[in-house]
């Protein structure tokens, strides 16, 4: 395992990374660091921040303020076509929204102004037909947990889980994370900023189903949806990782790394555009994190392939090593 990753690290010319898997009772059983790279040190997580705010919304919804069949309609006064999109087509990017709007890389805003703005953009598709990986969705997601309950996206992130996790004030969402600027449009779908420590306390909560460390967030049953397909036959649009030749499909707020998305898989994930990638394995029995935050120009044939292909390869390396 150790020997893949230096291999693999060394051929794309990565330098600064790190590696931690941790067992079902929430061992670290395993840990790698290459460079300067440490179990602290606290990075822009891209994408992976897409699973945090799953369980942030999971959390509102087992408070009774949402659902996952509240519309757009019914929350933020949207008409038309749009206001029939779900909370459920939100968080599996089968809104039928365009995928991307410049106004999420505006800190200079508000959410609201934001998602005012991909409001006023026309839809892609009907809901719950067209599959776009992308920031919109999860920015209107984000706006609808805001109006009902009266607090900023941050601010319901530090209280649902950064508070009661032990989290520092830096682990936060930004607009640009990468240069830690704007708080009040946060890229919900992108903008956390975290180290592998940080973020194994946030993954052993998904690991948990949202039973850990004496807290229970969100239900069950929205943990058992999260790794199910809940469109199984909606057109593949923008799918980073068809892209790179995996038959992966989406969730709520993560990837399904099997074969059977319709009925559930046992190993979700949520990678990240400058490689953080947090996985887990329910049937194996872990979790684990490759961290790091490299710049494309840090890898040769793209800092995504890097990581995913190395996760891809490492699964059955730790299975073998935890004996399961």
């Amino acid at each position: 395992m150790g020997a893949m990753v230096t291999a693999r690290a060394a051929a794309a010319g990565v330098t600064s990374m790190g590696l931690a898997i941790y067992d079902a009772q929430d061992r670290k059983v395993y840990e790698q660091m290459l460079g300067d790279f440490t179990p602290d040190t606290r990075v822009a997580i891209a994408s992976s921040s897409k699973m945090v705010s799953g369980t942030v919304l999971f959390d509102v919804i087992r408070q009774g303020l949402l659902s996952l069949d509240s519309t757009t309609g019914q929350v933020l006064g949207w008409t038309g076509d749009k206001a029939n999109i779900t909370l459920r087509h939100l968080l599996s990017f089968t809104s039928g929204l365009e995928p991307s709007n410049a106004c999420t890389t505006r800190p200079g805003i508000t959410l609201a102004e934001c998602v005012a703005q991909i409001a006023a953009v026309p839809m892609k598709a009907p809901p719950g037909t067209r599959f776009d990986y992308g920031s919109t969705h999860l920015q209107v997601a984000g706006r609808m947990a805001e109006v009902v309950t009266g607090k900023t996206w941050n601010t319901l992130f530090t209280q649902t889980l950064a508070t009661p996790l032990g989290l520092p004030s830096g682990v936060t969402y930004y607009t640009a994370p990468t240069q830690q600027l704007g708080t009040t449009n946060p890229l919900v779908a992108g903008g956390l900023r975290a180290s592998m420590n940080e973020y194994a306390k946030l993954l052993a909560l998904v690991y948990h189903r949202g039973r850990y460390a004496g807290l229970e967030k969100g239900t069950l049953a929205l943990f058992a949806l999260q790794s199910r397909e809940p469109y199984p036959s909606v057109v593949v649009g923008n799918s980073p990782y068809q892209e790179l030749g995996y038959p992966y499909r989406y969730g709520l707020t993560a990837w399904l790394e099997c074969t059977t998305p319709a009925t559930g898989c046992d190993s979700i994930s949520s990678p990240g555009a400058f490689g953080f990638t947090p996985w887990l394995d329910r049937g194996a029995k872990y979790y684990a994190i490759l961290g790091m935050q490299l710049a494309g120009s840090d890898t040769t044939g793209g800092v995504v392939a890097f990581s995913v292909d190395l996760e891809n390869d490492l699964k059955p390396l730790i299975e073998t090593a935890l004996g399961n």
